[in-house]
């Protein structure tokens, strides 16, 4: 058996670190392909277009369209091959993030992940979550290596909406009882290829969980007034940088493959993918028969911050029994994450654990 670790080249983390990007570019290319949500350019842009040309690198603007799926990737592409883009930058969320990554993957180019929010943890990882064009998950994407630079400036992740960091809080909440998993479990890790975690992906995963717990309130509470403080500085170290390491060398496990489940219901849509994942990690400790302790932890934790704990939740309201085994029928599907728990899991095993998660939430 072989223990795998990846990571970014480089991270940097800080109140006006976007006024370096040129620095970190200039290494990788002489003209970038900078892509991001309407949003994401209106904050960015401005600072992205000074440092690069500082820097005497070029670019070209491309906005992004919303879907992290096949025809945008083949858009971007065109985009970035029509105007001799030898560098991808990804500006904003999640999708438009792991877009730049598959981007920069299909043309064999370097990439710059520079999240305006800190909503996921996608920036670090070499790993795109494919949805179709209708926002149902699709397929996962592994790319041959981790971005070349993240780039977070907490400026800006400081003045975007306090949902986006709560979201990421949600995602980052599932990456230590993930990897816990795939530590029982023991089984091949689809994102690296290694068996079993490496320590240090199972403490960095622990040390996320742990500074969710002491610092996520406070945290949230800086980002309503707009302000960073250490508190801040830590959850999102923790969102963007240890549980992007933590999961990718960790391990997924129930949590996201639940997520991706409840992609199969609509109601579910305007959901952030941090939102789902929270309800997904309480449902896998569910499932697994973790203690009443470790269930209660997490379950006051989510409500601490203002996580969903249940259906309703999601938006899914008086869901019937055929929704809810379509979820746990796709949840469990061949090649799903969810297989690298300990034991065998079913639908039945998931449907039953989406209802008492539900119940114990209510």
């Amino acid at each position: 058996m072989t223990r795998i670790f990846i990571a970014p080249s480089k991270y940097i983390q800080g109140s006006g670190a976007m006024g370096e990007i040129g620095k970190y570019a200039s290494a990788l290319g002489s003209k970038a392909l900078v892509t991001g949500g309407k949003r994401a350019l209106a904050v960015a842009q401005g600072a992205i277009e000074s440092s690069l040309g500082e820097a005497a690198v070029g670019m070209v603007v491309e906005g992004f369209r919303g879907e992290c799926s096949q025809t945008e990737i083949r858009r971007l592409m065109g985009v970035a091959k029509n105007n001799g883009a030898d560098l991808v930058i990804a500006v904003g969320g999640g999708k438009v993030i792991d877009t730049g990554k598959a981007v920069a993957c299909d043309l064999g180019l370097p990439v710059i992940i520079v999240p305006t929010i800190a909503a996921t943890d996608a920036p670090c990882s070499a790993l795109s979550v494919i949805y179709t064009d209708d926002g149902v998950f699709e397929s996962y994407k592994v790319t041959p290596t981790n971005p070349s630079c993240v780039l977070v400036d907490t400026a800006i992740i400081a003045k975007a909406p306090v949902r986006t960091l709560v979201s990421g809080m949600g995602d980052a909440l599932a990456t230590f009882w993930e990897a816990d998993t795939c530590y029982k479990s023991q089984k091949p890790n689809v994102l690296t290829g290694g068996t079993p975690p490496t320590e240090v992906a199972y403490m960095l995963a622990r040390l996320c969980y742990d500074t969710l717990l002491n610092y996520g309130v406070e945290a949230k509470f800086s980002a309503e007034r707009k302000v960073i403080t250490p508190a801040l500085e830590k959850v999102v170290e923790a969102n963007i940088l240890l549980s992007g390491l933590g999961f990718e060398s960790g391990g997924l496990a129930g949590a996201h493959a639940i997520h991706d489940g409840f992609t199969a219901l609509p109601a579910t849509h305007e959901k952030y993918h941090g939102e789902k994942v929270a309800f997904g990690t309480l449902v896998q400790l569910v499932m697994e028969g973790r203690s009443r302790k470790e269930i209660n932890e997490v379950l006051n934790f989510c409500k601490s911050v203002g996580l969903p704990t249940n259906l309703k939740g999601l938006d899914v309201i008086d869901p019937s029994e055929e929704d809810i085994m379509k979820v746990a029928k796709f949840t469990t599907a061949e090649g799903m994450v969810i297989h690298a728990t300990w034991f065998p899991v079913t639908a039945e095993m998931v449907y039953a654990a989406i209802w008492a998660a539900d119940a114990i939430g209510s």
